[in-house]
């Protein structure tokens, strides 16, 4: 599992047919200890509702086809929680809503 932040989203009107009806989301990983920004820019299926700017849970491979959402999909990348608090090492980290004052 990694963490991310929803950077944007990817409008396809032509894919798959098992992925019609499904949301994707553009996601930077987030390095956990400095809670930095780091490395590419992936697309990942929105299982839970995620929207952008919204830090997220992501997994990937084939754990990314254990949601009811994705189950038999073409996935490798899948959103599977919206994170509203980290904390590391006793210390908080992220805190969705101070963010968002």
């Amino acid at each position: 599992m990694q963490i991310a932040r929803v950077k944007g989203n990817v409008v396809s009107t032509t894919k798959a047919e098992k992925l019609n009806g499904l949301k994707l989301l553009i996601v930077k990983p987030i390095d956990i200890e400095t809670f930095e920004e780091k490395g590419s820019l992936l697309v990942a299926i929105d299982a839970v509702g995620a929207g952008e700017g919204e830090v997220v849970m992501v997994v990937g491979g084939s754990s990314s086809r254990q949601t009811n959402i994705t189950d038999g999909k073409p996935c490798d990348l899948s959103i599977i929680a919206i994170i509203d608090s980290l904390d590391v090492d006793g210390k908080r980290k992220f805190e969705k809503f101070k963010e968002s004052k």
